[in-house]
């Protein structure tokens, strides 16, 4: 029996193995395909790595085209300069398609457009408003602030001239869309050789782009997209998850949590919720950072705030540990969040900041209340305690009954058996007594 189940079992395995070679020689490259992708958010780390992958799935698959729909607010500078030159480097032609009729592409949407070989709208679409933004921390108004915010124009005049210049578009309004923050409707656009296509759905673009010829990082190609087969790629979980974690205020409460989450657990060894669940959210929270642009500074200055606020738990320094801590935590914070997101970050900052304050109070008003206390326990609890004589003394020595235990005793005066006394000093293994006095002697 057990040999007709391993024959079985095998014979299913084999079947399994040829059915999955089978399926991938019916995907084998085909010659005539376009795989779509849909980047319908901000362009961040996640939507960077997912298009990043599309690039690479379509060359594998030996793709004609890969075209992008696009409507985006903008995004992160970093991401849209690694996007950029993963489409300047690509082996396939890359078409950037603003689409549904509404949608935009803003701020470092129009830098995409300009660097793909493609450029392409649909009608009631516009593009343009590409003028940097400080992120970090709020830009003053001192010379410093100016000079660098000069700096980032430039250098984003340049990134988008050079693009234009590599596709022969009108780079002259695209510095206009960086130094002005100057918009285009989609025929505009066109008219004004900003993109290379007006086109109702893909059907229409990919008539309008058959035999055009593009300019691609190995030399020109010319494309043939008449009766292609379009293959979509939508975003999937992973990008999902990143696109989650990439927000600066989700990443600062998965670093808190799993802070908090990993002090817990060494508090309580064995409980492993919390460790559990302030590892995971840690290393997600650190991998967030990771790919954020962030101050590393403020990232440094959160971690070791939030260790001094728990350090002021294990070594009590009467609030001196608890109150840098919260000062360093929140002028860490302030640095991490920019002002995208500060409005949302500034309840949870301050929130955190609040109940680190509480407990550190807390911690406080419990030290002063346990120094205030008598001893309960050691040298210091024995002084005063009462006693019982354990016979007569003799010569001022003797015997007491203290705490359960024999103790050898002295005492001035005479003590007898059943004598109730009490600890008036300790010398070594020698408690110093006297009678206990009567409750009106107390009184008196």
């Amino acid at each position: 029996m057990t040999r007709r189940w391993c024959r079985a079992a095998w014979l299913v395995c084999l079947l399994a193995g040829l059915l999955l070679a089978l399926t991938g020689l019916a995907q084998s490259p085909a010659a005539n395909r376009a795989m779509v992708l849909t980047l319908d958010d901000s362009i961040n780390p996640a939507t960077r790595d997912y298009v990043e992958r599309g690039i690479d799935r379509a060359e594998a698959m030996s793709a004609e085209l890969l075209v992008i729909e696009l409507d985006t607010p903008g995004g992160q500078v970093e991401s849209m300069r690694r996007l950029a030159q993963a489409i300047l480097a690509a082996e396939l032609p890359v078409a950037t398609y603003v689409t549904p009729s509404g949608a935009r592409a803003a701020s470092a949407g129009t830098y995409l457009l300009y660097a793909s070989p493609v450029a392409a709208m649909s009608p009631g679409t516009h593009l343009g408003s590409a003028t940097p933004v400080t992120l970090g921390k709020a830009s003053g108004e001192d010379a410093n602030s100016e000079a660098m915010r000069q700096k980032m124009i430039e250098d984003a005049v340049a990134t988008i001239r050079g693009y234009a210049e590599r596709h022969g578009r009108n780079a002259d309004w695209a510095e206009l869309a960086v130094r002005e923050a100057a918009n285009l409707g989609a025929e505009e656009a066109l008219d004004r050789n900003v993109i290379d296509v007006v086109a109702t759905d893909l059907e229409d673009l990919m008539t309008q782009l058959d035999g055009r010829q593009v300019a691609l990082a190995d030399g020109a190609k010319t494309l043939s997209t008449q009766g292609i087969e379009l293959v979509r790629e939508g975003p999937d979980w992973r990008t999902s998850l990143l696109s989650l974690i990439a927000n600066p205020v989700v990443a600062y409460g998965l670093l808190l949590i799993g802070f908090y989450g990993l002090v817990f657990e060494l508090a309580s060894p064995g409980t492993l919720v919390p460790g559990i669940i302030g590892g995971i959210s840690l290393l997600l929270g650190l991998f967030a950072f990771q790919v954020l642009s962030i101050d590393l500074a403020g990232l440094g200055l959160v971690l070791l705030g939030l260790a001094m606020i728990v350090g002021e738990a294990f070594l009590p320094s009467f609030g001196a540990l608890g109150a840098g801590g919260i000062v360093a935590f929140v002028i860490g914070s302030i640095l991490l969040m920019d002002e995208a997101n500060s409005a949302v970050a500034w309840p949870l900052i301050g929130g955190t900041a609040l109940i680190a304050a509480g407990f550190l109070l807390w911690g406080v008003m419990r030290l002063m209340t346990v120094r205030r206390r008598a001893p309960l326990a050691g040298r210091e609890e024995l002084i005063g305690a009462d006693a019982v004589a354990l016979g007569d003394f003799s010569a001022g020595r003797g015997k007491v009954l203290l705490h359960g235990e024999r103790w050898r005793a002295r005492g001035e005066g005479s003590i007898h058996d059943g004598d109730k006394l009490r600890v008036t000093a300790l010398e070594g293994l020698t408690v110093s007594v006297e009678p206990t006095p009567a409750p009106w002697e107390e009184t008196r």
